[in-house]
């Protein structure tokens, strides 16, 4: 055996030196451990008892009488005021489930036609600079603005009936939607493009096949935004001339200091949303599995 192959069945085996010790490069190199995500796992088991703390909290200071029941009704009170809404003695002899469909009615029926018409709106936005020009100034125009600023305008326009609520609504969920998707078109990889133009793909089979699927976990993080926008104007448009609704009940109870029944309407209004979101929630799940959902 030569020396300069002696040389290297010594060295061979020595691969790194750190820290005055040598590594066996015939040794296991154990594999690299993958590091769960910021903020990932399941949250369900925290939120009950958020959920449960909360109640508590709520019964305990209601209970010891240290906030008077005219600023916090206790839990067993808005119970109470539940069941006299169930049977339709709170307000106009209409029964609760009424006032909720009416609601629905209001804010899914905007929330629809906003979506419908805000999706490809952001999706022209996203694709073609003139219309971009053009609707960007306009929305961001009017999205800061509170929906009780052009109320007024609204009911010159258009009345006080079905027409104005409605429009007030999906103004309120238009612009949200739009940006979203737009912001999901500015997204999608230049590389994405670039290899379905290579193989013959025309403008409309791009926007289908490529832009609208990269889009669209933008587009329903926007959906979900607008759906909590249209509850939050509820309350406004319900202000014009209502008689029925979750709104209209809530706004009608303050007048005769029935906190009990305005804080069982919040209540009530806040968790047929968050039920609503849950249920986006697991659609995005479902429609974009790749996409990190929380």
């Amino acid at each position: 055996m030569s020396h300069a192959e002696d040389t290297v069945r010594t060295v061979v085996p020595l691969q790194h030196v750190a820290n005055g010790s040598a590594v066996d490069a015939d040794a296991t190199v154990p594999a690299a451990q993958v590091l769960p995500r910021l903020g990932s796992g399941n949250t369900g088991a925290i939120t009950v008892t958020t959920i449960a703390a909360l109640l508590t909290i709520w019964f305990a200071v209601t209970a010891a009488g240290w906030i008077p029941a005219l600023f916090l009704p206790p839990p067993s009170a808005v119970w109470r005021a539940a069941v006299q809404a169930w049977d339709g003695n709170v307000q106009g002899g209409l029964l609760l489930w009424q006032h909720v469909a009416w609601s629905l009615a209001r804010v899914f029926g905007a929330f629809l036609l906003a979506a419908v018409t805000a999706v490809p709106m952001g999706l022209l936005m996203g694709t073609s600079r003139v219309a971009r020009g053009i609707a960007d100034p306009i929305l961001e125009f009017y999205r800061p603005l509170p929906p009780l600023a052009y109320l007024p305008l609204i009911v010159i326009w258009f009345g006080i009936d079905e027409t104005a609520k409605l429009l007030l609504i999906y103004l309120a969920c238009f612009a949200p939607i739009a940006l979203a998707t737009r912001a999901g078109v500015a997204g999608v990889q230049t590389e994405q493009l670039h290899a379905a133009q290579s193989m013959g793909a025309t403008q409309w089979q791009l926007i289908r096949h490529v832009v609208l699927p990269a889009a669209l976990p933008e587009i329903l993080t926007g959906l979900r935004i607008a759906i909590g926008f249209g509850w939050t104007t509820l309350v406004a448009a319900e202000m014009v001339a209502a008689t029925a609704g979750l709104g209209q009940l809530v706004l009608n109870a303050s007048n005769f200091l029935r906190t009990d029944v305005v804080v069982m309407g919040i209540v009530l209004i806040g968790a047929i949303a968050w039920l609503f979101d849950l249920a986006m929630r697991r659609l995005a799940r479902w429609l974009v599995p790749w996409h990190t959902h929380r």
